[in-house]
């Protein structure tokens, strides 16, 4: 899993690629990137199924903001990104969040 960050010097955003490589995720056949950003929908930012079996998602955000965000496999398995900037508590038990600071 990578998170890889570009910032830009005419406007206040950050353009973020999120990737996650096939041997990390097996035979998944749908990931998507679930979070504050999208108001938890775990539905809308699927993403793209590479021809080397990897998995990518790119969109801009606000820079200067931190986002909780997680993984949803096959619409069933939650997973985080160990690659994330940091955690967030949730308000479930023994759970956490990924969080992206841009």
């Amino acid at each position: 899993m990578s998170i890889t960050k570009t910032y830009f010097k005419s406007k206040p955003t950050c353009k973020l690629t999120f990737r996650l490589m096939k041997d990390e995720v097996g035979d998944a056949e749908t990931i998507h990137l679930v979070g504050e950003f999208n108001k938890w929908n775990t539905r809308r930012m699927e993403l793209k199924h590479l021809k080397n079996g990897d998995f990518k998602i790119e969109l801009e955000l606000e820079s200067g903001c931190e986002y909780q965000f997680r993984y949803l496999i096959n619409q069933k398995q939650w997973t985080n990104d160990p690659e994330a900037d940091k955690t967030a508590p949730t308000p479930f038990p023994d759970s956490v969040n990924s969080v992206v600071v841009t």
